[in-house]
């Protein structure tokens, strides 16, 4: 099969921009891919295991003769990063990001798009790791996983079609939201567990007597991802601000509901509870 991508630049080389040079070139999506990024023994590292054909630590220079550029960078940089590209990138790029965080990226992009039509598609896979950056990455990271595209009523369906066709061959399922609901529901299925996650472990480290010492798999399966980076996780939160505290106080209330029958000693109707959530958890795939 012939690549979907001739030429494919990535900025950032993290876990998600390691891991899609490494799938893209494994699956042979792409003819050759440059990375572009700041650390460059970690460039040279990726050169050296093949998933890399070149390395440049200049956004123009890698950007120039992309067909494809795709922004894999700290959701927090994205928008900065966006202007760069949109100055170095040909008449015919594609240019997409992979960031969990999407309104704010596509409405940036769009302003950038209404001086110079280019193309732009927001990308989000719903897959990752608590480990970071390029060592964790791994070819067989997208396999199965759900990516999110975010396209508006000006994505052309060109640039949709080819981007839903390069993840579909990394092995991906592929769904379309717009950016607004992309953001709601991310923060209800992502953003929330993850403080959570952070919030009970500090809530189990405040307690007396050592608790931590005696935690066991449960506790850590439950809390693994609050090992994931905390300045990435602190813009995730940060950006998209609204959403996450609509969703933490829907937690919030069904915390107090949790607890409310507890207090109550209302066994009946706490197991009821417990079953009807049970019930829930059990049909997810």
């Amino acid at each position: 099969m012939t690549a979907t991508i001739d030429h494919c630049a990535i900025v950032g080389l993290g876990l998600l921009g390691g891991s899609i040079a490494k799938a893209a070139k494994s699956r042979g999506v792409v003819g050759r891919v440059t990375a572009v990024g700041r650390r460059p023994e970690i460039l040279e590292q990726a050169r050296q295991d093949g998933c890399v054909d070149a390395w440049t630590l200049d956004l123009r220079e890698g950007c120039a003769e992309a067909d494809l550029v795709i922004l894999a960078t700290p959701v927090a940089t994205i928008e900065t990063l966006l202007h760069g590209v949109w100055d170095a990138a040909g008449d015919e790029t594609l240019i997409t990001d992979v960031g969990s965080v999407k309104g704010s990226v596509v409405d940036a992009a769009e302003k950038l798009a209404a001086r110079r039509p280019l193309a732009f598609v927001g990308a989000h896979p719903m897959a990752g790791s608590e480990q970071s950056g390029y060592r964790a990455s791994r070819p067989d990271l997208f396999n199965h996983a759900l990516v999110i595209l975010t396209p508006t009523e000006r994505t052309p369906l060109w640039a949709l079609k080819r981007l839903t066709e390069f993840w579909e061959r990394l092995g991906a399922r592929v769904a379309s939201i717009a950016p607004e609901a992309h953001d709601r529901i991310v923060a209800h299925v992502s953003h929330l567990p993850h403080l959570i996650a952070y919030a009970l472990v500090d809530a189990i480290a405040k307690a007396p007597d050592s608790t931590l010492d005696f935690a066991a798999q449960g506790f850590k399966d439950t809390t693994r991802i609050a090992a994931s980076d905390p300045e990435l996780w602190r813009e995730i939160f940060t950006v998209n601000r609204p959403a996450l505290l609509e969703s933490l106080a829907k937690f919030r209330q069904s915390l107090d509901e949790l607890e409310h029958l507890l207090r109550e000693e209302k066994q009946t109707a706490l197991g009821h509870a417990l079953a009807r959530i049970q019930q829930i958890r059990m049909e997810l795939q």
